[in-house]
């Protein structure tokens, strides 16, 4: 494209010639600044037609804006309600878990009343009650608020399940491990030759209460520990001959006596299973065997209520056998 330029019939003529680029070029240059001040003066005018309130433009604005108010609004409850329905299925899911915790926590032995003291503290206590999720009043309306209480009412929840679980974690370990201070494993294998009772002794042929079971076996059969404990004592003993004591806490003590070997010494940690001597017959003692006694708080129990899985944490002297004091027993 050319265009020409003359000013008079004797003056040069001037030619400008356009490219189909530069023509794009001076168009944009053009329509820009335009659409900048139209823009402007377009928002220049709104502006001041809405905040004078204007007959036309100001009624148009606010139905612009009442439309946009509304499809925000609309978008937010469609997401509070779909919120509102993911915090009831979670409050579902925690009081199923709460109720299930309250099942496991009775077989582990703690109380419900441990169980209401973990609700909350005293309302004279700093802090304030907790107030579970069950005892919540539930708002009518699905409001951003209510969700936020929901939330943290969940949160609450969640954390007293916590306490719960780690309560009843811990009650489980400690019975485990009273479980495993209970002498309830055979300390060799084999019959028992002589039960807990009072039977004829072998010396001087008169009743006399036997406190112990007696494991007959070869000198040198390995004599594993019951349970777990401490080496109370290891050494020779004028009736027991050879004898190792093990402290299973709780005032529950077992044990091992004629024997011919002893593989642990005072003060050792044994756990349940591991050799701590070997069977012989030493002390008052009429062949090889193991006498095996178990006591609670110096007093010996009969050894078979443990061995057969019935052993509990020590208490009183059981009424299956008489109580019967260690300065008094006579082990054969």
């Amino acid at each position: 494209m050319q265009i020409l330029i003359t000013t008079s019939p004797l003056a040069r003529t001037r030619v400008l010639q356009f490219t189909p680029w530069t023509l794009g070029l001076a168009v944009v240059a053009l329509l820009v600044p335009l659409m900048l001040a139209s823009l402007g003066f377009y928002h220049a005018i709104v502006l001041k037609a809405a905040h004078e309130h204007w007959p036309i433009i100001s009624e148009a604005v606010r139905y612009v804006e009442r439309k946009e108010l509304a499809q925000r609004d609309r978008f937010m409850r469609e997401n509070l309600d779909a919120m509102a329905e993911r915090v009831g299925e979670m409050q579902a899911r925690l009081l199923r878990l709460e109720a299930v915790n309250e099942r496991v926590a009775g077989m582990a032995g703690i109380k419900p009343e441990e169980l209401k003291h973990m609700e909350g503290l005293p309302s004279s206590a700093s802090g304030g009650p907790l107030v579970p999720l069950r005892q919540a009043a539930t708002p009518s309306s699905t409001t951003l608020e209510a969700l936020n209480l929901q939330v943290t009412q969940m949160g609450a929840l969640s954390d007293r399940n916590a306490d719960v679980l780690t309560l009843i974690e811990s009650r489980l370990f400690e019975k485990r491990l009273e479980s495993l201070m209970v002498p309830s494993s055979a300390p060799l294998d084999g019959p028992v030759g002589s039960g807990f009772g009072f039977r004829t002794d072998p010396f001087t042929r008169a009743p006399a209460l036997h406190t112990g079971l007696d494991f007959p076996a070869d000198v040198g059969t390995t004599i594993n520990a019951a349970a777990g404990g401490v080496v109370l004592s290891a050494g020779p003993h004028p009736q027991y001959g050879l004898l190792v004591e093990l402290d299973h806490g709780n005032g529950l003590v077992t044990r091992y006596a004629h024997t011919s070997k002893m593989l642990v010494h005072q003060g050792d940690l044994v756990k349940r299973g591991q050799p701590i001597a070997e069977v012989g017959t030493t002390g008052r003692s009429t062949g090889p065997h193991l006498h095996f006694e178990v006591l609670v708080e110096g007093v010996q129990q009969n050894p078979a209520k443990f061995l057969a899985g019935k052993g509990e944490a020590p208490r009183a002297a059981g009424p299956q056998a008489p109580a019967v004091r260690t300065a008094s027993a006579h082990p054969r």
